[in-house]
């Protein structure tokens, strides 16, 4: 009798950073954010750090994989079939950037660039569910497709990931996306702001929730930081980019209750 396969909803599942600078980002983040970080001692694993609260899961941090590879945080959706997810990427105009991988027992990757350039990564589960702590202080709160063609990236992960949209005026003539899973609301997307200097790609941006926007901003200077957008409010909460010290791009977001 064929086994039947659970649903598995395309969310986003689980995030790491890929740094230059592992140890470096560790002690950043673990200060910053009061992760517990702790790197597996298996060698099959590459040095690969899992970040925690409370003992839940909020993080993975690892040295970068390629040299050419920029030090960045990585957003991975949920598949049942990471090699079936990949070949409808390739077919909607994305590319494979690392094909189906196992991770140790821990589950299969992927990497996609949807058709702007921007990366996303996608994770078939083994032992490893990526049961991602969201929405608590000091946790991932939020992911954001800053795109040089939004027009083009909606459509592909609609197609790839089956997701909904909802679209709303961000400011006057600036479009916001709400990308949706089952009716809820699990990512953002727009087109990237025409000051943002053309060499930078298309991207995901990451946010933490974090109890004081204000207060997290200023400590994350404090630990070397560059600002990239102060504070500042807007409709839901009021929310902040920084720089780390290794030069991975990340936000701080605090939800109205």
């Amino acid at each position: 009798m064929a086994e039947a396969k659970t649903a598995v909803a395309h969310k986003p599942i689980w995030i790491d950073l890929s740094s230059g600078d592992a140890a470096g980002s560790r002690d950043f983040y673990s200060k910053l954010l009061g992760w517990k970080v702790e790197v597996n001692p298996d060698p099959q694993y590459g040095g690969y750090a899992m970040a925690t609260i409370g003992g839940k899961d909020v993080a993975g941090i690892g040295p970068k994989q390629m040299d050419e590879a920029p030090t960045a945080w990585t957003i991975y959706v949920s598949s049942a079939d990471a090699a079936d997810t990949a070949k409808k990427a390739e077919a909607e105009g994305g590319k494979v950037i690392v094909p189906p991988m196992a991770v140790g027992e821990q589950g299969t990757m992927v990497i996609l660039q949807d058709p702007t350039g921007a990366f996303i990564g996608v994770w078939q589960a083994g032992k490893m569910a990526g049961t991602l702590v969201t929405g608590e202080a000091n946790s991932y709160g939020w992911a954001e497709l800053n795109s040089r063609g939004v027009d083009k990236a909606v459509p592909f992960y609609k197609k790839v990931f089956g997701w909904g949209e909802k679209k709303s005026e961000m400011a006057p003539n600036q479009e916001y996306t709400e990308f949706l899973a089952g009716g809820e609301s699990i990512a953002g997307g727009m087109e990237m702001n025409t000051m943002v200097p053309a060499e930078v790609p298309s991207y995901w941006q990451v946010y933490f929730t974090v109890e004081d926007v204000d207060k997290s901003y200023n400590k994350a200077k404090e630990l070397g930081a560059q600002e990239i957008l102060a504070p500042q409010d807007f409709a839901g909460g009021r929310f902040s980019i920084q720089s780390d010290p290794q030069g991975a791009s990340f936000g701080l977001l605090k939800m109205k209750s």
